[in-house]
């Protein structure tokens, strides 16, 4: 299957450079350029990408609004593109707010090439990309500055198993599927149904959303790691 891309960035050169070096996999296709947010969001309802790379700081639009948009579509508009976010900081307030609003992920604008073209295969096949330690540092962060926003979300534990809690916990310490089932003795398939379960019973997307609701609700404490 080939993976459709739209590039939303206000530099020209990244947005060739991205173009070409995705362009020059057999399994992906560029299928539209944006300058800025509000562009981004006009080209990602006609060309129906399967992950936008999105800039977090453009002007007309922001990336964190034009995320927005596109993962909050109005009534009438059916198409939802996977969203991953490009930034040249560790640590960024827009960052965090994008996922929330459910992004997969981010990725900082200087990383290797093949992290970018591991980046998009891994978002378009409907995981988060959490793996950067500054992934969970970020959230971390945030999530500390935002104590009084765990109370709704904690009372949406009561519906999880303790299997899945324990699932939910180790997600948001940043464990991945592989290293989860080791911890808790389980086949990695079964895993991957606790967290299909989990996201179902949350109501939430993916992963990304799985360790900012951990934080939020309280399941996991800022520096406890």
């Amino acid at each position: 299957m080939t993976i459709r891309v739209l590039i939303v960035d206000d530099q020209a050169m990244v947005r060739a450079g991205f173009a070409a070096l995705l362009a020059a996999q057999s399994d992906i296709d560029v299928v539209g350029q944006a300058e800025d947010g509000r562009q981004g969001v006009e080209l990602g309802r006609s060309t129906h990408p399967d992950v936008v790379l999105m800039d977090v700081r453009m002007p007309e639009m922001d990336g964190l609004e034009a995320a927005r948009r596109l993962l909050d579509p109005p009534p009438g508009v059916i198409h939802r593109p996977k969203v991953l976010m490009l930034t040249t900081f560790d640590v960024d307030d827009y960052v965090y707010e994008a996922l929330r609003a459910g992004a997969s992920g981010f990725l900082l604008k200087d990383a290797p090439p093949d992290d970018l073209i591991a980046a998009v295969r891994i978002v378009a096949a409907g995981d988060a990309l959490l793996a950067p330690s500054v992934t969970r540092r970020l959230i971390a962060d945030f999530a500390k500055q935002r104590p009084a926003q765990r109370k709704d979300p904690a009372l949406k534990l009561n519906g999880l198993t303790p299997r899945e809690a324990e699932v939910l916990e180790l997600i948001a310490r940043g464990l991945s599927n592989q290293e989860i089932a080791a911890h808790l003795v389980l086949a990695e398939q079964t895993v991957k149904t606790h967290i299909g379960r989990v996201l179902s019973k949350l109501d939430l997307r993916d992963r990304a959303q799985l360790v900012i609701f951990a934080y939020e609700a309280g399941v996991v404490v800022p520096g406890d790691q």
